[in-house]
């Protein structure tokens, strides 16, 4: 059978008036919902086509954009016949190279563990002690008759785990009496639980942490609830939420103050939904409104000694004036702090002065998106960064001090930063590379940013990357992913304050559950001193309290 030849479509050019011309006949003939399918079909095509024709985009960074990217790891991002024998990693690798002679296939050898977790890992499971049924602590051994038996530290240990509701409820039925002649009502006592309300004081806390924590809508919360048996309505659970957001909020606001007397700070913001800061599309007619419309979740990382702080604010304000917010509250005799963003001018501060610090995987990336196009000139980018990272790892595992891991990069990264600065400066100087490709234009963004880039070789304790903060705004992202964003200004502002406390715990290996059901159960010594219960020293404070 003969094969049949692929006919060539015939590309037609729509400029954007010819187009909504078109959409204009087009919608009295078909219904809204296949109206806006249609509508934005054009629209994707008339992006794709402006893109392209302006060479703003290569078809790599297009797919990469269209479908996203798995991996941006050097052994992945280039050619295996540009990978030379032996390298391994990437830029963006927290580990040091493998050493030989380990376990596993092919020189990597498997970390360490088996995949089980220990019984000391479950930290949250009921604890039931178990005495042995015939010997006791003292007895005779049975099995020699000559010595006495005695108790080991640790005892052997099963782990049962069962399911049950996110939220469990108890119905207590009291028993009622009626005299048959009189007809008087005896109802038995309720037990004192039964008193305390419908709602535990841990609820409020775990809805928090489900919602926040976990990213979780409420609404997948009622369905869940109401298939096992306990209903737990979504405006019930944002009830609960808000009123126990009310002592949170006092830390916060603490929180905010602490941080701002810290040594190093990271910020970025994402894109969030807010509905009650959304405004109407303005009329064709009407002249556009010049008030900023974006609204976004900025995450603030602070660095105050050991301990590190998270922050997230929602609005429309960009992370450079939410770090400022932040910046307000600084003693006026502390240091010029270190600041590590992305190198966008909106996220620096307006009126405080900060030493600027620039992602390199930012940098980075603008060579991995042009390295099937220039592919031996990314090679030597991508390894040249690798060695910077492979240098920092090393610092990490040896716990190093600032002082002591400025010293291991000036000795080992500094050269091969400086050799990386000389090629690239001969790139442009020399006109060996087109200026305005794909490389030119990566090989400018860095030179520009060059000294940012590089202040981890002249400053004690300034980063490589931004990537602690962008952890961090996964939880916005989580929560806008599943469910688009929030209805108000104070929905946001309670997510704020939650997301804050509850990263911060995870920041500072602080269990975020018994922590915020700590600050609900002493509300009133919270708000009376919001210091003595930051994530790291609350433990202290309750000991002192049970102790008093």
């Amino acid at each position: 059978m003969a094969k049949v030849r692929e006919k060539t479509p015939q590309v037609i050019s729509l400029d954007p008036q010819e187009m909504a011309a078109l959409l204009v006949e087009l919608k009295p003939v078909l219904s809204e919902a296949t109206y806006q399918l249609v509508k934005a079909a054009f629209e994707t095509l008339q992006w794709l086509s402006e893109q392209l024709e302006r060479k703003r985009v290569s078809l790599a960074r297009l797919k990469r954009l269209l479908f996203g990217s798995k991996s941006e790891k050097t052994q992945k991002v280039l050619a295996d016949d540009t990978q030379p024998e032996g390298t391994e990693g990437s830029a963006d690798d927290a580990v040091p190279p493998k050493r030989p002679g380990g376990s596993g296939s092919k020189g990597n050898p498997k970390g360490k563990g088996h995949g089980r977790r220990k019984a000391s890992d479950y930290s949250g499971a009921e604890v039931v002690q178990v005495p042995h049924p015939d010997l006791h602590v003292g007895s005779t051994c049975p099995k020699c008759a000559k010595a006495i038996l005695y108790a080991l530290k640790t005892p052997a240990r099963i782990v049962r785990v069962k399911a049950q509701p996110m939220f469990a409820a108890t119905l207590f039925e009291l028993e009622r009496l009626r005299c048959a002649l009189c007809g008087a009502l005896f109802t038995a006592p309720p037990p004192p639980e039964a008193a305390e309300g419908k709602y535990a004081a841990n609820v409020g806390p775990s809805l928090a942490i489900n919602r926040f924590g976990m990213g979780v809508p409420m609404y997948r919360t009622d369905q869940w609830q109401h298939d096992l048996g306990v209903p737990l309505p979504a405006g019930t659970q944002w009830d609960l939420i808000n009123q126990a957001a009310k002592t949170p909020e006092h830390v916060y606001e603490s929180l905010i103050i602490h941080a701002a007397q810290g040594w190093l700070f990271h910020n970025d913001d994402t894109h969030i939904r807010v509905q009650s800061l959304r405004q109407p599309s303005s009329e064709p007619s009407q002249p556009a409104s010049k008030e900023r419309t974006g609204i976004f979740t900025t995450s603030v990382i602070s660095r105050v000694g050991p301990n590190p702080i998270a922050l997230f604010f929602t609005g429309n304000q960009h992370a450079g004036e939410n770090l400022q917010h932040v910046l307000n509250h600084r003693a006026a005799d502390l240091d010029i702090p270190l600041q590590m963003s992305d190198g966008l001018a909106c996220n620096t501060p307006k009126e405080s002065q900060t030493t600027c610090c620039h992602c390199i995987p930012h940098a980075r990336r603008k060579f991995v998106e042009v390295s099937s196009n220039f592919p031996e000139s990314c090679q030597k980018v991508l390894e040249s960064l690798r060695e910077i990272y492979r240098v920092d790892a090393q610092a990490k595992n040896e716990n190093l001090s600032a002082i002591q891991r400025l010293s291991l990069h000036q000795q080992h990264s500094k050269p091969v930063m400086e050799k990386l600065h000389t090629w690239m400066q001969e790139q442009i100087d020399q006109k060996i590379v087109e200026p305005n490709s794909g490389l030119g234009n990566a090989i400018k963004y860095m030179l520009k940013r060059w000294e940012p880039l590089t202040r981890f070789l002249t400053v004690p304790g300034a980063p490589l990357d931004n990537n602690v903060c962008e952890q961090a705004l996964k939880m916005a992202i989580l929560h806008r992913k599943n469910s688009m964003g929030y209805k108000t200004l104070r929905g946001a502002h309670v997510a704020d304050v939650f997301m804050s406390l509850i990263h911060t715990c995870r920041l500072n290996s602080a269990n975020p559950y018994d922590y915020l059901l700590a600050l609900e159960k002493h509300g009133t010594l919270v708000a009376q001193n919001p210091t003595r219960w930051f994530p790291w020293n609350y433990s202290q404070t309750l000991r002192e309290i049970n102790t008093s």
